[in-house]
């Protein structure tokens, strides 16, 4: 069941065709079980499947009015969920390469679950998939430290990882927030959820000493904006701070700031995270400037690496596809899932206060923002 309503368009940059034909490329590389991996075989080589980008291409299959792929997708994503809630971090054609399960891969579910229900209306499909998300919660809540991060990975043998990674922090406060949505429409509310992504929020805006450093990555510089634990004049200064850093004029967003490429994913990140900040012109001109990686076909490089003038890595990947798509959408606010990345369920997303200033030594007072940006794909 999805509501009538057309793939978004871009004035002057994209036509709904192009977005749907753009959503076609990702159908052609989803493997028959359901599964979406990175890329095809390129050069011989597979490209592998992980829970985070694969939720991802099924919301951008869904935007475009791929329906029945979308829901095969997420059918396929819960038939091979863990018992413990988790998925593994890799598949190769089936097989599981990197058994490890990640916070953020698990708890991003929620984000395609509450998409869903946004765009088609269609209760039944939350309901059937709630056992699947309230499992992936509780895994990822199981990462949580005292002061409120959420560590990146339980490996194979039950050991944690000894960091979290401020990208995947910020990424799982948006699940929190979607799932606590999905649980109080679901009659279902689950109050802990909210405290923890209260934490969780307050903790990615205030304490970059929480996590890794993995500045080098521009996801680290915008994410915490894109994912909304950062607003206002702070998420303003935040991007203006790096701009020069990670953006290089007329190609795009660099995806590291010490390597000559550019990536089409990073940068339509970028764009929803402009948007998000209030900044919808630069978003609009972003979003032209990354569409010489479009192929004719609809699909999107992966990246240009612009000293040696080739694209770099050399596939057209499911998840670039899908960040271009859902740029698209959030541009237009087209579809019922839109706003996805400034409000949930009608309540703004923004800065938290923390639920446990003890816990990560502040004073229960509005929050300050984060001063350092200090994480990779997902």
């Amino acid at each position: 069941m999805r509501s009538e309503v057309p793939a978004p368009s871009v004035d002057g940059v994209v036509t709904s065709a192009d977005i749907v034909a753009t959503a076609r490329s990702i159908a052609r590389q989803q493997e028959q079980s359901g599964a979406i991996p990175w890329f095809s075989p390129v050069g011989g080589v597979p490209g592998h499947v992980d829970a985070w980008n694969h939720v991802e291409a099924a919301m951008a299959l869904t935007v475009a009015g791929l329906g029945d792929e979308a829901r095969r997708a997420y059918a396929w994503l819960a038939s091979v969920q863990r018992p413990d809630g988790s998925w593994p971090a890799k598949w190769v054609l089936g097989e599981v390469t990197e058994p490890g399960g990640e916070s953020n891969h698990a708890a991003y579910v929620a984000v395609g679950v509450w998409h869903e229900l946004l765009v088609t209306g269609d209760e039944a499909f939350a309901r059937a998939m709630w056992p699947t998300v309230r499992r992936a919660i509780d895994f990822t809540l199981g990462l949580r430290t005292r002061r409120g991060e959420i560590m990146w990975i339980r490996h194979e043998d039950g050991s944690v990882a000894d960091e979290a990674l401020l990208t995947g922090c910020s990424s799982v406060y948006q699940s929190l927030r979607c799932a606590v949505a999905l649980a109080e429409r679901l009659g279902e509310p689950q109050p802990e959820w909210e405290l923890a992504a209260d934490q969780l929020g307050h903790v990615v805006a205030v304490h970059p000493e929480a996590f890794a450093d993995k500045s080098r990555w521009s996801m680290d510089w915008y994410y915490p904006v894109l994912a909304g634990p950062v607003r206002g004049d702070a998420a303003t200064e935040r991007l203006a701070a790096q701009w020069d850093t990670f953006v290089v004029d007329g190609l795009g967003c660099r995806c590291v700031s010490d390597q000559p490429w550019v990536t089409a994913a990073e940068s339509c990140e970028l764009v929803m995270a402009l948007d998000a900040a209030g900044d919808h012109d630069r978003a609009v001109e972003l979003f032209a400037t990354v569409q010489h990686l479009r192929h004719e076909d609809g699909s999107y490089w992966t990246g240009w690496q612009f000293e040696n003038r080739r694209h770099f890595p050399g596939d057209r990947s499911t998840y670039t596809a899908a960040a271009v798509v859902l740029a698209a959408d959030v541009l237009a606010d087209a579809s019922p899932g839109a706003r996805l990345f400034k409000e949930i369920d009608g309540r703004p997303l923004g800065p938290s206060a923390p639920s446990d200033p003890t816990a990560c030594g502040c004073a229960a007072s509005v929050p300050r923002q984060l001063a350092n940006p200090v994480r990779t794909r997902r």
